[in-house]
Order: structure tokens, then C-alpha cells, then sequence
């Protein structure tokens, strides 16, 4: 059974804001409500009556198989062609296949920065898990000094820690 297209939009809209860490907002335009987690666009609706459409991230093949399959997925509007798909309302236009895209979609734009994060800040290379007892450059006042806590270091920048002086 296909969906209409004001129902589509409620319906991308309502599972974008069961997702966690989502905001939105309308950067660009007042017809366009922009989906982001972690600062990155995964799902944009258009809020105009005549094109009552989505648009989400997918993959390039699943992208194409997509719009192979369903006339009423296009390439994606104001975005990368290859990366982002639209969907208007269509005879296969399923609630379940638009809860689908949007979590996918939510997923590709997140995924990345939790992978960094975890290889940043939690791979064994950059974690010292016990006390630096050494002297180190305070971040704060910058003498040496013994710091309260470990350093995790990250790429090339300094770690943040501070001496018990600073803390205070």
C-alpha cells in the first residue's frame, strides 16, 4: 500500500526524531527541515505543497537499485547525485521502506565520527592508562609539572590536562 506525501514527510520526520543526538533546523530555506546528527545532514524534508518529498543518504549501489526498482525515487535533490536519494509518494512507497531509509540514512552519516572517536581516543596506541609520573607542559600555565590525570594524546594537539595548581 503507498503512502501520500504529506504522510511521508510526517512519517520521516517523526523517526528522525526517535533517533538519538537529532537536531533540526532550516539552515537553507524555510521549505527546507534539515535532519543532522553530529552537525551532519542525514535527512532533509521540503515543506512545499506541490513536491512533497525526502531526501536521505545511501549508498551508490543500494542508491541505484532503489530508483531501478521505484520510479518514484530520483537522485537526490540540492545534494551529491551519487551519495543521496529523493522520495516523493508512489504506489510502492512503504511506511516500513521509509523507516528504513531514514534510519539507514541516520546510520551512514553517523557511523563515521563514532569510528573516530573510538580510534582517536580508545585504541591502545593513544591511551596511557595508567598516570603519566613524569614532568609535562601544563595546558593552562604552561610549566612542567606533574598532571592529575593520564594524556591521551590526539593528533598532534595537546592533551587538555592541567596541573593540580590549575585545577583549582
Amino acid at each position: 500500500m503507498s503512502i501520500t506525501g504529506n504522510r511521508l514527510q510526517r512519517l520521516a520526520r517523526s523517526t528522525a526524531e526517535e533517533l538519538p543526538g537529532v537536531s533540526h533546523g532550516r539552515p537553507f530555506t524555510d521549505k527546507l527541515d534539515v535532519y543532522k546528527v553530529a552537525g551532519k545532514v542525514f535527512l532533509i524534508v521540503t515543506d512545499d505543497p506541490q513536491d512533497q518529498i525526502i531526501t536521505v543518504k545511501a549508498e551508490p549501489e543500494h542508491a541505484r537499485s532503489l530508483r531501478r526498482r521505484h520510479e518514484s525515487i530520483m537522485v537526490g535533490r540540492y545534494l551529491n547525485k551519487k551519495h543521496w536519494i529523493s522520495l516523493g509518494e508512489g504506489r510502492q512507497i512503504t511506511a516500513e521502506l521509509v523507516k528504513d531509509l531514514v534510519a539507514h540514512s541516520y546510520e551512514l552519516v553517523a557511523a563515521p565520527g563514532v569510528e573516530r572517536l573510538r580510534e582517536d581516543v580508545f585504541s591502545p596506541e593513544r591511551v596511557s592508562l595508567t598516570p603519566n609520573r613524569s614532568p609535562q607542559e601544563c595546558h593552562s600555565c604552561g610549566r612542567r609539572r606533574r598532571l592529575r590525570r593520564p594524556v591521551l594524546p590526539v593528533r598532534g594537539q595537546h592533551s587538555g590536562a592541567a596541573c593540580s595548581v590549575c585545577r583549582l
